[in-house]
């Protein structure tokens, strides 16, 4: 598709400076600029950011954002949670409105919603008049029943009224059948949203990972000498579904000379703590805390192996990270981790339950802290891996459904 075709890209949520759904949205914007020329209509309280990075030299290439003011208020967010979803289906609809003003004066080939990643407030943008692109999308995975003990009675609560809600919504919900069906291509998150797709909403998408590796990686695997401690790395929230116990679980009985270094924080850190120190593992365990990203990056730059734990997610941004520093990773094979992961670069361990996953990441860390060559051969195939989920690699990905998209529209016009 040749670089001249202009795009709309609707993203809520879109910041050069945050992670989440800000910087999903923003190295979306990147990557789609990179071919085309592109106008993006996201919140007004981006525009700081967005500006402060353009005034401080960023570049970004063809690029034009329209502001659409969100209005909300922080009280009554705190009040009743649902609220703030009421208020983000207003800011659709005036999004939409600014739309259908911008393509009355301009030739917009595709209208492509990015952020929110979720499934359920996809606003009217599919009766705009050009094609609609819709994703990466997400959230309509439940998480497995068996999980959910692990989590603590407030944890284990709120993602079991949140499978019942969302099997319900993916049931009901009118907005996503009218958007799934009216658009012109559908973009899944993960193989496994892929799936949930085609057996809800009927609908054949294609996959591209939400987030993007760095396109440029090291090229060298840092070798473990003879007598050094093996360093196994954790980076997450500290919440319920990040699920860190395991591993502790998983380390306890281990009789290797082995160091924990765990990045983050959050409510779920202070009983995490006091949980490792119970079980003898404190003096093992480095708690980082959260530190600004490239102090984070030099943490994992020394350890030996990344392992996730979480119980829920689409694809960690720390999973792409490792791989770009030739870290093998040892992840439960469920969400995104399924696609990223493969025999050449980790461990996949079985996720039915948290004794499968407490029993696979213990062997897989045994067997890495004992053979060496066979980590550092994981490292190299991280390497190689990573390439697959660079920007780069992935503007190609999404080049070829707009391309599709263009050509079956084209050949209606026939």
């Amino acid at each position: 598709m040749s670089g001249e075709a202009r795009v709309l890209v609707v993203a809520y949520a879109c910041s050069p400076y945050q992670g989440s759904e800000q910087g999903v949205g923003w190295g979306w914007v990147r990557m789609i600029a990179r071919t085309h020329a592109v106008t993006v209509i996201t919140a007004e309280r981006y525009r700081n950011d967005i500006e402060k990075f353009m005034n401080e030299g960023g570049s970004i290439g063809d690029v034009r954002f329209e502001y659409v003011e969100h209005h909300w208020s922080k009280t009554l967010d705190r009040i009743y949670p649902p609220y703030y979803l009421w208020t983000y289906n207003n800011w659709l609809d005036d999004a939409y409105e600014v739309a259908r003003g911008l393509i009355k004066e301009n030739e917009y080939k595709v209208c492509h919603l990015v952020t929110y990643v979720g499934y359920r407030h996809p606003g009217k943008f599919y009766m705009l008049d050009c094609p609609f692109v819709w994703g990466p999308i997400g959230g309509l995975e439940n998480t497995a029943w068996g999980l959910l003990p692990v989590m603590g009675f407030k944890g284990a609560f709120y993602y079991a009224m949140r499978n019942i809600i969302n099997s319900c919504e993916k049931r009901f919900l009118a907005g996503p059948k009218r958007a799934f069906r009216k658009a012109d291509a559908v973009i899944a998150a993960t193989s496994g949203i892929r799936e949930e797709i085609n057996k809800w909403y009927d609908v054949e998408a294609d996959v591209i990972c939400e987030i993007g590796a760095p396109d440029v990686t090291q090229n060298e695997v840092r070798a473990r000498a003879e007598a050094e401690e093996f360093r196994i790395c954790w980076s997450g929230e500290h919440l319920p579904g990040k699920a860190l116990p395991l591993l502790f679980k998983a380390l306890v009985n281990s009789s290797a000379n082995w160091q924990l270094d765990i990045l983050g924080d959050g409510p779920d850190g202070p009983s995490w703590k006091k949980m490792c120190d119970k079980m003898g593992l404190g003096e093992r365990c480095n708690w980082h805390g959260k530190v600004p990203r490239e102090d984070a990056l030099k943490v994992m730059s020394n350890a030996h192996v990344l392992v996730i734990t979480s119980l829920k997610d689409l694809t960690s941004s720390v999973l792409l990270e490792a791989l770009s520093l030739g870290l093998p990773v040892i992840c439960p094979d469920h969400c995104g981790f399924s696609d990223v992961v493969d025999e050449t670069c980790g461990v996949k361990v079985a996720a039915e339950n948290a004794e499968a996953i407490i029993e696979g990441t213990a062997a897989g860390l045994e067997t890495l802290m004992r053979d060496e060559e066979k980590r550092v051969s994981l490292g190299h195939g991280a390497l190689e891996r990573v390439k697959a989920y660079t920007w780069t690699s992935k503007a190609w990905q999404l080049d070829a459904v707009y391309s599709k998209v263009l050509s079956s529209e084209e050949s209606n016009e026939l």
